[in-house]
């Protein structure tokens, strides 16, 4: 309940700023009319979506609504939010998750074999990886990305969602930054748990290095990995605004730059709820995979 509260007083301080932010910015009915548009039609268009009506006045009766179960109505689509929103929100979790699956997968196999096989090549090379992934612009790795693969060679297609070959490089370039996150701190974690007494205890009973890895330390090098791991699915979608944008993929991270120019306020505000509503559902997943990880850990 705590939590929860904390989370709508976020919210709600969240709304005003960016509504008040939104307004300020500028008049979307400017842009929803022809550059030929008289005052009287501006004037016209701004009566028929309300606003006209002093900023509090419109804030409030937005809570209302919101209170209702109702985003409002896009400006640029005179759809509910709600349907704006959902037909982009899907091609958005599964590029995300998709490029967190590939993240995974990469940490695992060079966190672990440069922390089993310390200070030589292969601890060098995924160091280095790593160390790159970090220093290096999602968007310019990107852009990278579809210069040479999509432009150069023509081997993948540079924009759009269809056959999996529209996968490719948006799912690369997202995952990119996160593999590298999470390649170094699943590194020093096996380290730290190699070295921990209940593994040279495994050791001297004559167990393999195999055996005790797999029962011994990945179980407790995950546990500091799955809290930056949740982070990262929450940082993916942050990220997705750059990789949507530069690949044209149809999800909320484009979605959210288009409204945003567009001065389409109720989808951007339906966009900031549905986002926090989001990372607030990993944080909670992350609180219960500690539980299932370590039985010495509860949640209330």
């Amino acid at each position: 309940m705590k939590r929860l509260l904390q989370w709508i007083v976020v919210m709600l301080f969240l709304t005003v700023f960016v509504f008040t932010v939104l307004h300020l910015s500028g008049d979307p009915a400017v842009l929803l009319l022809p550059a030929d548009a008289t005052p009287a039609q501006i004037e016209q268009m701004r009566h028929a979506l309300g606003l006209d009506r002093p900023i509090l006045t419109q804030y409030i009766d937005y809570v209302g609504r919101l209170v209702r179960g109702d985003l409002g109505t896009s400006y640029r689509f005179y759809v509910p939010v709600s349907e704006v929103i959902w037909s982009y929100l899907p091609n958005t979790l599964v590029l995300s998750a998709l490029a967190l699956c590939l993240a995974t997968i990469i940490a695992l196999v060079l966190g672990i074999s440069a922390a089993v096989k310390r200070d030589t090549l292969v601890d060098l090379s995924a160091t280095f990886v790593a160390t790159l992934g970090q220093s290096m612009p999602t968007f310019w790795f990107a852009i990278l990305l579809l210069l040479l693969f999509g432009v150069k060679l023509k081997w993948l297609p540079v924009s759009g969602m269809g056959s999996w070959r529209h996968y490719v490089m948006p799912v690369i370039s997202l995952g990119w930054y996160s593999s590298a996150v999470l390649t170094r701190l699943m590194r020093s974690s096996v380290l730290e748990v190699l070295n921990a007494d209940h593994v040279r205890v495994a050791r001297s009973k004559g167990l393999t290095e195999r055996t005790i890895l797999l029962k011994h330390v990945l179980r407790n090098a995950s546990l500091p990995v799955i809290t930056v791991w949740g982070l990262q699915l929450g940082a993916l979608l942050r990220g997705s605004v750059v990789t949507e944008t530069v690949f044209g993929w149809p999800g909320i991270g484009r979605l959210s730059v288009e409204s945003v120019l567009g001065r389409d306020y109720p989808v951007v505000l339906g966009l900031i709820l549905v986002s926090g509503i989001l990372f607030s559902l990993l944080n909670v997943l992350v609180d219960l995979s500690y539980v299932f990880l370590d039985p010495r850990v509860t949640y209330q």
